[in-house]
């Protein structure tokens, strides 16, 4: 299946993110990565979620110093990694240049102070898309349509 995605991210304390050719001063807090894979959703949400694996973006280099606490899968066949991710910078505080390479937007990492669930599932609902959460690698089978929340 082809879509989009969010990672909802915890950081319990401050750290330095280093990856292949930059470094990220994060704050504490909750974080939400915007992406897409318009080859097989499931299988980069899979990989997402594991723990050991090759480093190659960004995100894999935070998620190696966070918890990664669910993802929302979003099946399209349209390329919405960039809508998503403007309408996640109308709240979330971005964190510049972070993973973003391939879209006209300088983030796709944005930084809350609390859960962000409520903000993302209204973006979803305005935008009249469907979803579906998923909290670990085995959760990523099955059909996905039905709107959660």
């Amino acid at each position: 299946m082809k879509g989009s995605y969010f990672l909802v991210i915890r950081l319990d304390e401050g750290k330095r993110i280093r990856t292949k050719g930059r470094s990220f001063e994060l704050k504490h807090g909750y974080y939400v990565y915007v992406g897409s894979a318009m080859n097989s959703l499931e299988k980069r949400i899979e990989r997402h979620f594991r723990r050991e694996k090759k480093m190659h973006w960004h995100i894999d280099f935070f998620l190696a110093e966070a918890e990664l606490l669910r993802a929302y899968l979003i099946p399209s066949e349209e390329r919405l990694e960039e809508t998503l991710s403007v309408e996640v910078s109308r709240v979330g505080e971005p964190v510049e240049s972070f993973g973003a390479g391939d879209v006209r937007v300088n983030t796709n990492l944005y930084r809350f102070e609390g859960e962000p669930d409520t903000f993302l599932i209204e973006i979803l609902k305005n935008l009249g898309l469907k979803w579906k959460i998923v909290k670990s690698r085995g959760e990523t089978k099955g059909l996905v349509g039905e709107n959660e929340g």
